[in-house]
């Protein structure tokens, strides 16, 4: 029976949009699900929720860092924080598996992939720092080697985790009673 893992994607958005398609077609190659905020469904929950329930649903979160901190949510505690950061510290503290792929260097992306305002910026580096902290993770400089670190990356946790997956509707689960 084959089972196949639901892959959270969160970054920021706009930014990364090539990376997000480079990061859905690593997903697919690797016989998973992609999930990200550009397949959410139209809902009348608010969107903090919506992703939650996401992540929930999700085998594996997987992080794309790069430049920029992202728009700016509340966190439970009525705190500030930016969307992506909410994101990885929801999967976090769910017990997620977490894929971190954090550009090896923000001087080299063009101005308009980068934050302006020093506090975002602030933010930003704050947010690397917590990322650094306690796993492992992939660097990356373009889209191929972002692309080749996911598939290696996806290729190992799915060797390595107990996630469940999902598996088709029409096969057949058989359970043993005791």
């Amino acid at each position: 029976m084959e089972v196949k893992y639901q892959v959270f994607v969160s970054s920021t958005y706009e930014d990364l949009k090539d990376e997000r398609k480079e990061i859905s077609q690593a997903i697919l190659e690797s016989n998973c699900i992609p999930a990200g905020m550009e397949l959410f469904p139209a809902s009348n929950l608010a969107q903090w929720e919506v992703i939650k329930r996401v992540i929930d649903d999700s085998d594996f979160y997987l992080l794309i860092l790069a430049g920029k901190y992202g728009s700016l949510g509340k966190d439970e505690s009525g705190n500030e924080v930016g969307y992506t950061e909410m994101e990885f510290d929801y999967a976090l503290r769910t017990g997620k598996p977490v894929l971190a792929l954090v550009h090896e260097d923000i001087e080299t992306l063009p101005r308009s992939k980068t934050e302006t305002k020093p506090e975002k910026e602030r933010l930003l580096n704050q947010f690397r720092d917590k990322v650094y902290q306690g796993r492992l993770i992939k660097k990356w400089s373009n889209k191929d080697n972002l692309k080749s670190a996911a598939l290696t990356a996806l290729a190992e946790l799915k060797r390595t985790t107990d996630a469940p997956g999902w598996v088709r509707a029409d096969c057949k689960v058989e359970q043993q009673m005791y």
